[in-house]
């Protein structure tokens, strides 16, 4: 609803103006619901209640829709554009019965405050039980909840400056900029710790059952899967840094299908997973036998298969939860 704001593409679809007001109440809840899952399973009957008052806002809402466009159009100049004229229209009936839309403001940072609150004293609370401050957090988990209960107290922070400055809606882009900035910003640690970019694969590939057709029995797959692990862990072939789906199933002498087949439906994983966890727990073994610690992290990359320190950095950390250093270090404190 912002981009059509401010766009000016909602004069195009006035039927739907303001169609998004309610979600002012939804917002919140989900992050703080976000930072309980983390730690703990949530029941049904425990999410509800927190979407009460978006609900609530919603029926109240209903007035609104039913208004003529042209009234919309008059909501909107008075909500983004002041300057403009306005068009001769007048109320079905109250769109605001209880008077209560002139506080979604108030009430929305009231709700943004309430919740932030209290998802911080949760993540207080976490930190405070693992030993460790707020601002030097080791655990992945907390870090993590710690720093989106921080970009939501920034979002507060500009709300309400944005609303004091401003008045009405004119600054909300202020707001969506940010909003955008950490939709850009997880999408980059989706893609950064993907391992889309490493796998054969291509944009135009069209999604289809896969193996439907497969000839193979069981005792077939058993006996390329046994072939598989063997290459794997006797012959180490994770330790080629040119390793493929293509060359594994060249090594061991089956179809480039048949070996994708077996490692999917029998592994649960891919070809580049099971690469990455072989390499990953091989590394593990070299830093634990290296107590004199002459292995540089670039060293070790390169004896496990990976062509760069970043790309095995990446892949440890996603299957350990550590970089190598970090479990280096850890290895050395006992």
């Amino acid at each position: 609803e912002e981009l059509l704001n401010n766009t000016g593409y909602i004069l195009k679809v006035l039927a739907i103006s303001n169609y998004a007001e309610p979600a002012n109440f939804i917002f919140v809840p989900l992050v703080f619901l976000y930072v309980l899952s983390i730690f703990t399973p949530l029941k049904k009957k425990n999410i509800w209640p927190h979407f009460i008052l978006a609900t609530c806002w919603l029926i109240y809402m209903i007035p609104y829709f039913l208004q003529s466009n042209d009234f919309k159009y008059n909501s909107y100049v008075f909500s983004k554009h002041p300057d403009w004229e306005t068009l001769p229209a007048s109320m079905i009936f109250s769109d605001d019965p209880l008077r209560l839309r002139g506080y979604i403001n108030l009430l929305t940072g009231i709700h943004f405050i309430i919740y932030i609150v209290a998802a911080f004293v949760f993540v207080k609370k976490k930190i405070k039980e693992k030993g460790e401050s707020l601002i030097k957090v080791k655990d992945p988990k907390l870090k993590l909840i710690r720093n989106t209960s921080f970009h939501f107290v920034v979002i507060i922070v500009i709300f309400i400056v944005t609303k004091l400055y401003f008045g009405r809606d004119i600054g909300d882009y202020f707001i969506a900029s940010y909003i955008s900035f950490l939709i850009y910003l997880t999408s980059y640690q989706v893609l950064r710790k993907s391992s889309y970019f490493t796998e054969e694969n291509s944009m135009f590939d069209i999604p289809r059952i896969k193996y439907q057709k497969s000839s193979l029995a069981e005792n077939q797959k058993e006996a390329i899967l046994k072939k598989i692990e063997t290459e794997f862990a006797t012959n180490q072939y994770f330790k080629n840094n040119l390793a493929s789906l293509s060359g594994l199933a060249k090594q061991i002498n089956e179809s480039h299908h048949h070996v994708s087949q077996v490692i999917n439906e029998k592994l649960n994983q891919n070809f580049f997973e099971l690469l990455a966890i072989y390499r990953i727990e091989y590394s593990r073994k070299l830093l634990l036998e290296d107590e004199q610690q002459k292995l540089t992290i670039e060293e070790l990359a390169e004896q496990v298969g990976y062509n760069s320190k970043s790309s095995f950095n990446t892949a440890f950390k996603r299957i350990t939860g550590q970089t190598p250093s970090e479990f280096r270090k850890q290895i050395k404190e006992r």
